[in-house]
């Protein structure tokens, strides 16, 4: 097995086109990816077997339960490599990553034993693919990867904690299961409206899940989540249930490519599904603060009228601003909207050619969603989305286009 060294990544570094023919690397890696796929819950279990028995002080960085935690790190690293031609992406992603590491501890002498551990796993199971020309293929790719998480990291270091503690300051229940949580930060905390962070709560130490912001930035500092409680979902159902004024919450560092470009004069194509109409609002709110009047077209989809929990919100923002346009789209019969499936609600409305798409919610909401821009005018690149991991579940709800790893 070839040794990996975080120190390689200056080296392996390069920069690839969009458009361009893949690289024999991610041919190679992308051959282990389809191989591994079928298995990819064994091959995730041998690897964490492995790297807690050669490496067993990095048991303490995670929760005590594993059940949903672990495909984590590992879908996040093969989601990464997935990337590895599309350099602009990728260095998005993962500097995301390095930075969101901060909050569990990890160190830079780290990343070469969960290196170890991924090439063994995948030698194990994906024999057909795995050979001298791959494995070389796959250390470039995690020297890359892991010397931008590292690089990111100690840069953020300088100037910003590692967490953040916030008070909940306010919790509105919507409906039964989806609540609006407010906090206050003990410390200054700046992102960008479309962004996400990660969530710890005093009930589950150590199990960390992402959610967006529900507004653009706010002079109080203060910040809102609007948070669905799904079944077996440990913090969402702490957070919608049990929460309120007073507990403390961790925060990890904000994330996120969804954020606007204000030098465009395109149109704004918006689709928020269920929890995930949250940073659609942001988006919106952020629009009307930079004074650059852009038609902005939202889609807000449910399965029901009665889960269209932030509706009057969004027809307020509607009534002050001429520029936007709100579209309910509920599953069943509606009185309120439009009837159907969000994505081919937008295909009947278009083309959409002169617009830029955002979307948030489920992932399967944001693959037939992307399928209805593209062919409704949009090109792939001007469609904005946080990563929807495809190889392995994610059992976080409507914040899952959010993965997290160790």
């Amino acid at each position: 097995m070839t040794a990996i060294s975080a120190n390689e990544g200056a080296t392996a570094r390069r920069e690839t086109g969009r458009d361009a023919q893949p690289s024999p690397d991610a041919l190679a890696v992308r051959r282990t990816l389809a191989e591994i796929r079928p298995v990819a819950d064994e091959a995730t279990s041998y690897f964490y077997a492995l790297l807690f028995t050669y490496s067993p002080h990095l048991r303490d960085m995670f929760p005590a339960a594993m059940d949903a935690q672990r495909d984590r790190i590992f879908g996040a690293l093969l989601t990464a490599a997935e990337h590895i031609d599309d350099s602009e992406t990728l260095l998005r992603y993962l500097r995301d990553l390095g930075r969101g590491h901060r909050k569990y501890g990890t160190r830079a002498d780290q990343y070469p034993l969960v290196g170890e551990a991924l090439m063994y796993a995948l030698e194990r199971y994906a024999p057909r693919s795995w050979n001298p020309e791959t494995e070389a293929a796959w250390v470039r790719a995690y020297t890359l990867m892991s010397q931008t998480m590292i690089d990111a990291a100690a840069e953020d270091e300088a100037v910003a904690p590692p967490w953040w503690d916030a008070e909940i300051v306010s919790h509105e229940r919507r409906t039964h299961d989806v609540a609006v949580v407010t906090v206050r930060p003990d410390q200054p905390y700046a992102y960008r409206a479309g962004q996400y962070a990660s969530i710890e709560t005093p009930w589950w130490p150590r199990v960390w899940r992402s959610y967006s912001f529900a507004s653009s930035p706010r002079p109080d500092g203060l910040l809102s989540f609007h948070v669905k409680s799904v079944p077996a979902g440990w913090v969402s159902r702490s957070l919608v249930h049990r929460a309120r004024p007073g507990d403390v919450l961790r925060l990890g560092a904000p994330a996120g490519s969804m954020i606007l470009d204000h030098s465009s004069d395109r149109g704004l194509l918006c689709l928020g599904g269920s929890t995930g109409i949250a940073p659609i609002k942001a988006l919106v709110e952020d629009v009307a603060e930079h004074g650059h009047r852009r038609q902005v077209e939202v889609f807000f989809g449910a399965n029901r009228d009665n889960e269209l929990y932030d509706l009057d919100s969004f027809l307020d923002l509607e009534r002050r601003h001429p520029w936007l346009a709100v579209r309910p789209v509920v599953a069943e019969y509606s009185s309120v909207g439009l009837a159907g499936q969000l994505p081919e609600a937008v295909r009947q409305l278009g083309p959409w050619r002169e617009f830029d798409g955002y979307l948030s919610g489920p992932p399967q909401m944001i693959r037939k969603g992307v399928d209805a821009l593209v062919s409704s005018g949009i090109p792939a690149e001007r469609i904005r989305h946080d990563f929807v991991g495809s190889l392995v579940p994610d059992h976080t709800g409507p914040a899952a286009s959010h993965p997290q790893a160790l």
